[in-house]
């Protein structure tokens, strides 16, 4: 037992010195002092990295197809009112959404930016439930009244019952309705009137669309949508207005879900129109993100960067109509970022480098220091030193 345990001796890599040729100095006190310190700082850091999860960031070409793209908007028209302003989505496939209405909240707004109204629908003119009818020169209600399309009817039992149904079928024909007042519809619920009565209103409309996961764009204009000659116009002459102020305070655009650490250039974003008429143009590269925490649950979302553009309302046809433009395109690249722990085993080499690692190098130091100083401390005593 004897012999085993010599022979274990005798592998033992760190001699031990006798206590009796220990050499204390001031210079390994705080050079010990400022080590344990660091090595303290450096275990706390790589602890709080253990415990929480590191996100790995990989860029991936985007494959999906057949998928629909959620765009959620929150945007403040402080000086144009809501009865005529009007949503529109449009795609490269085709696929158009004129006058949307549906999942879209729209608020009036006092020249202060306090609430007036809130209504889902479009806001403006009534619908009139029992409209007046003539009938043999005098004025009656009729359960079974059905007003005219003033031309604008696809077939012969089409029925227009209010300003808001001609201007509709009006739209699908084609037409710009260049005065309400003649149309009898318009002129009994006060369409002109209304306007004039929301002037100086402002309009914050916010919600969101569902479109195709393709290039296109929305925008926010002043009045009813068409097409006229394959080219998209608004009918403008209705309002009997030369100019429409459309400044405007963008509160939020995100393309999908939020997701930590998602940054939405767009947020709070104001612009102020200067010249009487123009068209506000954001041109937005999404990039489809997919996110996935440490629990294993993916949110599906987009992340954008976006340029952003003015152009005055006095070259073409289609360029002078105002509006709030928002063009996105796709990029066929796609972010995932995932969140994992941090292994034990990974935990436990790190500290074992920080320990050894400022262990080693206090060493080298303090040694440095010690011969340095009995070299100098030899000279003197030689009197070599000046």
């Amino acid at each position: 037992m004897d012999s085993i345990m010599s022979k274990l001796r005798n592998l033992d890599a760190y001699p031990k010195i006798n206590e009796d040729f220990y050499s204390r100095t001031l210079s390994g006190g705080v050079i010990t002092l400022a080590s344990s310190i660091l090595m303290l700082l450096l275990f706390f850091s790589e602890l709080r990295l253990y415990l929480h999860a590191v996100t790995e960031t990989k860029l991936v070409v985007d494959t999906s197809r057949a998928e629909t793209l959620r765009i959620n908007f929150d945007v403040t028209f402080p000086a144009l009112p809501c009865s005529i302003l009007s949503l529109d989505a449009m795609d490269i496939s085709g696929e158009q959404h004129l006058d949307v209405k549906h999942d879209i909240i729209k608020k009036r707004l006092d020249s202060h930016g306090n609430v007036i109204e809130t209504r889902q629908e479009g806001i403006g003119a009534p619908k009139i439930e029992k409209p007046l009818q003539r009938h043999g020169g005098r004025l009656e209600h009729n359960e079974t009244y059905c007003g005219s399309c003033y031309g604008a009817e696809e077939s012969d039992d089409d029925c227009c019952n209010s300003c808001e149904d001609v201007r509709e079928a009006y739209r699908k024909k084609g037409w710009a309705l260049s005065n309400p007042d003649l149309i009898d519809q318009c002129k009994r619920e006060g369409f002109l009137q209304r306007i004039k009565d929301e002037e100086g209103e402002g309009c914050n409309v916010y919600g969101f669309l569902e479109v195709n996961k393709v290039a296109g764009n929305f925008h926010f204009a002043p009045g009813k949508s068409f097409q006229q000659s394959g080219v998209h116009v608004h009918d403008l002459l209705a309002f009997q207005k030369d100019s429409f102020n459309l400044s405007h305070h963008i509160n939020r655009l995100a393309f999908g879900e939020y997701f930590p650490g998602v940054v939405n250039p767009l947020d709070n974003v104001h612009w102020t129109q200067e010249t009487p008429s123009g068209m506000y143009q954001y041109f937005i590269k999404v990039v489809p993100t997919v996110y996935t925490d440490v629990s294993g649950h993916t949110i599906q979302s987009n992340q954008f960067s976006v340029t952003e553009h003015f152009r005055t309302g006095d070259v073409g046809r289609l360029q002078s109509l105002p509006g709030v433009f928002f063009f996105y395109d796709l990029s066929p690249i796609k972010v995932t970022f995932t969140e994992e722990n941090v292994s034990f085993l990974h935990f436990l080499t790190n500290v074992c480098a920080i320990v050894g690692g400022i262990f080693t190098v206090s060493g080298i130091l303090d040694s440095f220091i010690y011969h340095g100083q009995r070299a100098i401390k030899k000279k003197m005593e030689l009197g070599k030193f000046n």
